[in-house]
């Protein structure tokens, strides 16, 4: 039985299509098919049952899939043990912010893949939530706080913000000196979340409100560069912004907690040595 045939099928059953799978493979979909085919004939059972929407499961491929699965992830494992140490090959998806990811990952990536040559390692760079486990992702960096969550965090390193506004906000419509202060203000955000601010010890938590928002952390400091209110954003996204004076600090007296960087890996599974090494790069680089 063909190991590249049980990958292929593992990977259709999780994206439920051909298409998606042969993008998540990096082959064409001729070639998804012709493993399906070869492996259905080599079986004698009929895995996947296409649809015009995709391909789903049939009762024996749902069965068959988590030994499949199983036994890939033990292969990738033996294999991992008999490589001279340090030297990966194989396939990592990674997936990282948009916001991040080119300017701060993709060189620590580069540096990855200069390392070990043998490895495909394939990035992703998307501000909206990724579902790492449905996408086939081997791994995800995220920024922030993290939520609660069944999917196993490794923190690499620390991220600074601060709010700010535009000199023009703040002249036509004041600067807010507490968090109570900041909620009759317009906040630039990426959805409907939860601001936090320390008082001494104590940390106060706020739900601010605004008509501008953008899943993308270089388009709301646009935003808050234009005057359409007041944003949070991490140091690396407005240190230009502050130093030309395009944007000023705000509620300066109540400081923003730290958030981190994370790795983030599907439950239920061992580290593979790729997302270690990748894991621990990461924390040379950022921690």
């Amino acid at each position: 039985m063909d190991l590249d045939d049980l990958r292929t099928f593992v990977e259709v059953a999780d994206a439920g299509g051909v298409s998606s799978a042969a993008r998540r493979l990096g082959v064409s979909k001729s070639i998804v098919s012709r493993r399906l085919f070869r492996l259905e004939a080599e079986l004698g059972v009929q895995l996947l049952a296409r649809t015009t929407r995709g391909a789903a499961l049939t009762e024996a491929g749902v069965t068959f899939r988590e030994h499949a699965a199983r036994v890939c992830a033990e292969i990738d494992v033996a294999l991992e043990t008999i490589l001279p140490a340090g030297e990966l090959r194989g396939r990592l998806r990674i997936a990282a912010p948009l916001s991040l990811g080119p300017t701060h990952l993709a060189p620590v990536f580069a540096e990855m893949a200069r390392r070990h040559p043998l490895l495909h390692l394939q990035a992703s760079y998307s501000d909206r939530f990724v579902d790492i486990v449905g996408e086939g992702f081997d791994c995800a960096i995220r920024v922030g706080y993290l939520n609660d969550s069944n999917l196993i965090a490794r923190r690499v390193g620390p991220v600074t913000g601060k709010l700010v506004a535009s000199p023009d906000y703040i002249r036509e419509h004041g600067a807010p000196a507490t968090p109570d202060e900041l909620l009759a203000h317009q906040a630039l955000m990426q959805g409907t979340e939860t601001w936090q601010f320390m008082d001494g010890d104590k940390t106060i938590s706020i739900h601010p409100q605004g008509r501008f928002k953008a899943d993308n952390g270089t388009a709301l400091a646009a935003a808050a560069v234009a005057g359409l209110g007041i944003a949070w954003l991490p140091d690396h996204l407005i240190r230009d912004y502050l130093e030309s004076g395009a944007l000023v600090a705000v509620m300066t007296s109540y400081l923003v907690p730290t958030a981190g960087m994370f790795v983030v890996r599907p439950p239920g599974q061992h580290s593979t040595r790729k997302v270690r090494l990748l894991t621990e790069l990461l924390i040379e680089h950022f921690g």
